[in-house]
């Protein structure tokens, strides 16, 4: 497409003599740009997916995939319900749970937490749980005790063995009025899922202890569906659906995180469009790079004319020299971009370490790590954006170089 010669030209237009130093330097500045443009919206893309696949697994670990809920109160029979469901070939696991709010108290301190009631097997075969769980036997799981989450045993002080006090909402008929119910319960477990919301606020206990202290004797609120395949929610609800037709509804993990996961992806779609205005400034650098490299060459240009060279031929160099800088400067930040969202983490602990300031709070972001996924698909877009846009930024300046008219450009040289 170009030969020797228009090579020769255009890499030695890119090699800008002392006078022409202001030339060299637009030229720079549109290649860093490019640079940092590219690699930015790389690593912020990926930011992006790592947050959302982690909370996805997070979200997907410790709660169902879809929740049978009774049309009419807690689940009776919930045993014979559940086994019914195990038999389909596209769940995975099935298992009653009781959901429920109560008041923790522990050395002064006090909180709402989310209280979970499942069977003791159960709770030990959640991988999320299982993978960074602290007990001392799985078999001290029974009875009147409880797990919490690792950010609230941090908040309270409190170790295996220790009690926290548990206060339910509904509260106990007397003579004297509504009395609350409250009893202190013995830590089992310690369990870490990684994500602050779970980590901070929600409390196991064996699924008999809660429905003694959520007053649901012999009952369930939900039970929990586990399915091969959660992206595809559409052909699991089909085959659920005659199970559980007329004695529950079911709601599943994309409706119940609907309004979290929706705010995400416009979050991600924002960023995207912000930071592809990086690049397409680095774009008009190039142009303006290019008019004045193209107005200074003026009589080389009609010099290259009268030795024979044709539009065609001017055309192509001005153009090679354009799409150079952003060839170069695409592949220069898909490097820095792929090389940093893969070491995102430590450069995370090592910038702390150098600052002294906390750059992540779990708190806010919810997780406790810096997630990082790169979309590969993602990446040839952005690289074939960078590119497109450094090529049509080209195309003008290349187009009014080959214009020129040789005589008018000598006559006043």
């Amino acid at each position: 497409m170009f030969n020797a010669f228009e090579r020769l030209v255009a890499f030695r237009y890119l090699r800008a003599r002392r006078k022409e130093g202001f030339i060299s330097v637009i030229a720079g500045f549109s290649l860093l740009g490019i640079a940092l443009g590219v690699a930015t919206l790389i690593i912020v893309m990926a930011v992006m997916n790592g947050f959302r696949q982690e909370l996805v697994e997070r979200v997907l670990g410790l709660n169902g995939h879809l929740s049978a809920y009774g049309l009419n109160g807690p689940l009776t029979e919930y045993d014979e319900f559940t086994e019914r469901l195990r038999e389909l070939d596209l769940v995975l696991d099935a298992m009653p749970v009781i959901e429920g709010q109560a008041l923790v108290t522990h050395g002064g301190s006090a909180s709402g937490a989310a209280i979970r009631g499942v069977r003791p097997e159960d709770f030990l075969r959640r991988p999320s749980i299982a993978d960074n769980l602290e007990i001392e036997n799985p078999g001290d799981f029974s009875g009147p005790v409880i797990a919490v989450g690792q950010r609230m045993a941090e908040r309270f002080g409190l170790t295996l063995g220790d009690s926290l006090t548990l206060t339910a909402p509904q509260g106990s008929a007397t003579a004297f009025g509504t009395m609350p119910r409250s009893r202190a319960y013995e830590i089992a477990a310690i369990f870490e899922v990684g994500m602050y919301e779970y980590d901070n606020s929600f409390v196991y206990m064996p699924l008999e202890a809660a429905q003694i202290f959520l007053q649901m004797q012999g009952a369930a609120t939900n039970i929990d569906i586990f399915v091969e395949n959660p992206g595809e929610l559409d052909a699991a609800r089909a085959q659920l659906q005659p199970i559980v037709a007329g004695r529950a509804r079911l709601w599943d993990w994309q409706q119940a995180n609907s309004s979290f996961f929706n705010a995400l992806e416009v979050e991600r779609n924002v960023m995207f469009l912000i930071l592809t205005l990086i690049i397409l400034v680095a774009a008009f650098n190039i142009i303006s790079g290019l008019v004045m490299l193209v107005k200074d060459k003026g009589r080389d240009i009609a010099i290259l004319r009268t030795m024979g060279a044709t539009r065609g031929m001017v055309t192509r160099i001005f153009f090679l020299t354009g799409a150079s800088i952003g060839l170069v400067g695409t592949l220069l930040g898909l490097g820095l971009g792929v090389a940093f969202a893969d070491n995102i983490e430590v450069i995370r602990q090592g910038l702390q370490s150098l600052t002294g300031t906390e750059l992540f709070s779990a708190e806010i972001y919810f997780l406790s790590q810096l997630p990082a996924e790169i979309d590969w698909m993602e990446v040839v877009t952005v690289v074939a954006m960078a590119l497109g846009l450094s090529f049509a930024a080209s195309i003008y300046p290349a187009w009014r170089a080959a214009r020129l008219d040789p005589v008018e450009a000598l006559r006043y040289e």
